[in-house]
């Protein structure tokens, strides 16, 4: 006679005491949906380098500190959303 309630596998069992949201309901994670999230804020941060936003030097200069910074930014996000893809690529091979 087969059980209602679905039956946990030793190996996939989560203490409660270190996820309390176990008891509760789902407990994972969204992978297609942080790389799409994070590639929509490089996407973001590239977007904003185009505007009408002065920078530091207001004389005959063109540096502007805040591209900079998202330019820096948007590299960051780039690097780690890589580093995510060739990681979960490679998972297999463990």
């Amino acid at each position: 006679m087969a059980s209602t309630e679905l039956e946990k596998k030793p190996s996939q069992a989560i203490d409660p005491a270190e996820e309390p949201s176990v008891e509760w309901g789902w407990h994972g994670g969204f992978p297609k949906g942080t790389q799409f999230m994070g590639w929509f804020s490089v996407i973001a941060c590239l977007a904003m380098l185009i505007g009408n936003h002065g920078g530091i030097i207001s004389g005959g200069g063109h540096f502007k500190t805040e591209d900079g910074y998202l330019v820096v930014i948007a590299a960051i996000l780039v690097i780690g959303l890589l580093i995510d893809l060739r990681r979960k690529r490679t998972a297999w091979r463990r």
